[in-house]
């Protein structure tokens, strides 16, 4: 049963408090209760911008190159169903004053049939991939997966049967609290298999990356040099912003992009 439009005015509400509320995930009952009723089961991979990833794999045709965003279109070509929300509640409950609030997130499967009408609306598969490469043009990193809080507040069910496609800011996505959530709830969302992070010795510890760039706090400089720690989720930003090159990507080709797509089958089907 879609839920009244109300809810998502309340969640835009609320919004502003979320660090608060993430951070008392960390008192043991809270936790437990919060990722059973929110989060249990889900997995969720964030996806870089393609531009910031190299290739360890040889090219010796256009078909045998792999990108994050082939990701995305492989789900939407699968979808039974496919739905757009006509604003990021993300962005808006922030008041995001960098990125439009109206690229917002897509939903796949059967049960966005149940989501409120004034929300969004069901579009056609080309809708669907040309809306995700409108948000990567606007410089938004998709994170794809079973996200149960989605089915929650948006009354579409079960939640074994919808595909959540974000498309986040680095300022306002739900997931840079991930060093606020307690682990075992930040642990639902990470980076791509095979997603490799490098500091190259063209780093001059100028700090663009890990002043407000890493929404994970995955990045801090050490003599001189930015080190990652493993609490990186692969988002590419900092590479984005590194004014030296010196931060590098890379993903290992076809066996990793395999191995997403095996993963998010067994969690959640849309077909």
């Amino acid at each position: 049963m879609s839920r009244p439009i109300w809810v998502a005015s309340f969640l835009k509400w609320i919004y502003p408090s979320r660090r608060i509320l993430a951070k008392m995930t960390h008192i043991p009952l809270v936790g437990e209760v919060v990722d059973q009723i929110f989060f249990r089961g889900d997995e969720t991979f964030l996806l870089p911008l393609d531009q910031t990833i190299q290739v360890n794999v040889p090219l010796v045709s256009p078909d045998s190159m792999v990108i994050p965003s082939q990701v995305v279109e492989y789900y939407i070509n699968q979808a039974s169903h496919h739905w757009m929300i006509d604003f990021c509640i993300c962005r808006e409950g922030d008041n995001c004053q960098e990125y439009t609030h109206k690229l917002g997130c897509i939903f796949l499967g059967e049960p966005v049939l149940q989501i409120n009408s004034k929300l969004g609306r069901l579009v056609s598969k080309e809708e669907a991939l040309d809306h995700a490469r409108r948000c990567r043009e606007a410089g938004l990193v998709h994170s794809i997966g079973r996200n149960r809080l989605d089915s929650i507040w948006l009354g579409a069910t079960p939640c074994e049967n919808l595909m959540t496609i974000c498309n986040c800011c680095p300022c306002c996505c739900l997931w840079g609290l991930v060093s606020d959530f307690n682990p075992k709830i930040s642990q639902k969302i990470t980076r791509m298999p095979g997603l490799q992070v490098e500091v190259t010795e063209n780093c001059t510890g100028c700090r663009e990356c890990a002043d407000g760039t890493c929404f994970a706090d995955a990045i801090f400089i050490e003599n001189g040099r930015a080190e990652i720690t493993l609490e990186c989720r692969g988002c590419g930003r900092c590479v984005e912003v590194c004014p030296e090159d010196a931060i590098l990507l890379t993903i290992e080709g076809k066996r990793n992009f395999q191995e997403v797509i095996s993963r998010l089958d067994k969690v959640v089907d849309i077909i």
